[in-house]
């Protein structure tokens, strides 16, 4: 190059270039974004690993199997059994690389889409495991029903609205099949205090959609809200001791997504059965299923992005529900046989009938 300039300088570090790509992603939101710098942290950690310093290592060195060999070292650390969290990381640390290749950051001899072949056969094909969902998970709602209210009064305050709470979030996650985080970010106003059986949010990729709510799951809210006889802004609230103060509206003491699944799994324990927020939500799906919804409409009311989703969570169903539909309206050869001579029959018996007309008389 020009002025004996290296053709390493025109390169930036792997930590420059970190920071460039977490600028690039200011459409994503903050979560997703996150989960991508995480997974370059992953990255940096397998470098290191394999002699190499992170900090001083520019774009142009990185190898041309490196995503290949970051793969195989995601899944010797977490096991088999966690192939699915491997597959995640390395397709956002892909992501990065395809981030690099437009700006041109890559080796010379470097082809982003070998690498992403590469990649890609040695992942293979990806299993989707039908969600394994019995009816069972619906006694945690019932669990959560048939928890005794404590009295109201000063001492039993708190534990009372506990109580309240918990109802409300068990019915809503079962009757909505909302994400966990979607029903923490809920506000009050998104269903005007339970009067409003529907409510627009925002759900996973900042993709906006609305979500339903029944009679039932109405009643808990707002027996919930009137309890509290308060005006923060948030649906679902802290009632511990260790809350602080409530901040503007109330935000310090929103429900957290972790708040709600631990509240899901403390009723598992007490209706017997080993669920999480997840599986309520593949409940939902699977009853809606069951009872004859399209695909499609599941799509819609869980917040898939895109209908391939669905298709390849529910793939199991779906074979099993085709199946059932072959063997139900299919017939065998000799049944069409059968018909066919049946109309031969009827044919030639009606052209063997001689209609009767009585002679006009002649002139």
């Amino acid at each position: 190059m020009a002025n004996g300039e290296s053709p390493s300088h025109k390169f930036p570090t792997l930590p420059q270039a970190t920071d460039a790509f977490g600028e690039s992603l200011v459409a994503k939101s903050p979560r997703t974004a996150a989960n991508y710098l995480s997974a370059i942290n992953r990255f940096r950690e397998f470098l290191r690993d394999g002699g190499h310093d992170p900090d001083a290592l520019t774009t142009d060195l990185l190898a041309p199997d490196v995503l290949e060999r970051f793969y195989t070292w995601l899944l010797r650390g977490y096991g088999r059994e966690r192939r699915s969290t491997a597959i995640t990381y390395a397709a956002e640390v892909r992501a990065f690389f395809g981030f690099l290749d437009r700006r041109r950051w890559l080796g010379p001899d470097l082809s982003y889409e070998r690498m992403k072949d590469g990649l890609r056969d040695l992942i293979g094909r990806v299993h989707y495991k039908t969600p394994r969902v019995g009816d069972a998970v619906a006694l945690v709602v019932l669990a959560a029903k048939a928890e005794p209210l404590p009295p109201n009064d000063d001492k039993h305050k708190y534990r009372r609205l506990e109580v309240l709470r918990d109802r409300a979030i068990l019915s809503a996650l079962f009757t909505s099949g909302m994400r966990r985080a979607e029903l923490s970010q809920m506000n009050r106003t998104d269903i005007q205090d339970g009067r409003y059986n529907q409510g627009l949010i925002t759900g996973k990729g900042e993709k906006e959609r609305i979500v339903f709510f029944d009679d039932e799951s109405l009643s808990h809210i707002r027996a919930y809200l009137e309890a509290r006889a308060d005006s923060f802004l948030p649906l679902f609230l802290r009632h511990d001791p260790a809350r602080g103060k409530p901040g503007p509206r109330g935000e310090h003491w929103r429900l957290s997504p972790q708040s709600i699944w631990l509240v899901v799994k403390k009723y598992a324990k007490k209706a017997g059965v080993d669920t999480t927020t997840h599986q309520l939500r593949h409940l939902k799906a699977t009853i809606m299923l069951n009872e004859g919804a399209q695909l499609s409409e599941v799509q819609d009311i869980l917040g898939h992005a895109s209908p391939e989703t669905t298709k390849k969570i529910y793939a199991q169903y779906t074979k099993q529900y085709l199946r059932e539909a072959f063997d139900r309206f299919s017939l065998p050869a000799e049944e069409i046989a059968k018909r066919v001579r049946r109309v031969a029959v009827e044919v030639i018996a009606e052209s063997e009938v001689i209609p009767q007309t009585e002679e006009t008389p002649g002139p």
